[in-house]
């Protein structure tokens, strides 16, 4: 079962697009850059990021074509001041949970009699994936609206669908980038990119 319908999907996605925009026609007077001064940036211990899914490509597995579903990313500050003592960065380590949900499946092979056959599916059988991420998220906050960040890491990824078996594998180079725009020191719409997902939320520094 799906945790959103493609209808709600796309009000929260035309909800977040709003907002960036706001941010984007925001006067750059407003706005400072804070990149070279490190330490003046929001002080917290713990980001909170629920977040909703798009699978825009092929992920790994029987899934095919995109998905759609929500998640949570739960990241912990571990250094201040980061790798870069004269720039304005931190270190975190990231733990999250997400659920993809895609509407299709392909085709898989199986080997029978010592002969190789595949077994095709029908298109419409559907595949849900949980992921669970593991990650280093490094932070460079630029200005006082706006910070962005890589995470590389590794993910345990959860395989089950119609007519398949359910699986369980590790996925061991995951590599994420994403930036956020802050509306205060504690809120923040928060953007992430990645393989197979892209993430659009909001994150509560606290």
């Amino acid at each position: 079962m799906s945790l959103l319908s493609p209808p709600l999907l796309r009000v929260v996605f035309l909800a977040a697009a709003c907002t960036a925009a706001l941010g984007f026609t925001r006067p750059a007077a407003a706005d400072t850059l804070i990149i070279d001064r490190p330490g003046a940036h929001p002080h917290y211990q713990f980001e909170a990021e629920p977040h909703v899914l798009l699978g825009f490509i092929d992920p790994p597995g029987h899934a095919q074509g995109s998905g759609y579903g929500a998640g949570f990313r739960g990241t912990f500050e571990i250094v201040d001041n980061g790798f870069i003592g004269k720039i304005n960065n931190t270190v975190g380590i990231g733990l999250g949970l997400d659920f993809v949900h895609y509407s299709r499946g392909q085709s898989r092979c199986v080997r029978r009699d010592t002969v190789d056959q595949c077994a095709a599916f029908d298109d419409d059988f559907t595949v849900d994936n949980v992921w669970v991420p593991i990650v280093m998220q490094w932070n460079f906050w630029l200005s006082r609206n706006w910070s962005v960040f890589g995470e590389p890491g590794t993910a345990l990824r959860f395989q089950s669908g119609d007519g398949i078996d359910s699986e369980f594998h590790i996925e061991p180079l995951q590599m994420f980038v994403g930036g956020r725009f802050h509306f205060s020191d504690t809120l923040t719409l928060t953007m992430r990119m990645g393989y197979p997902t892209f993430s659009v939320g909001m994150s509560f520094l606290l």
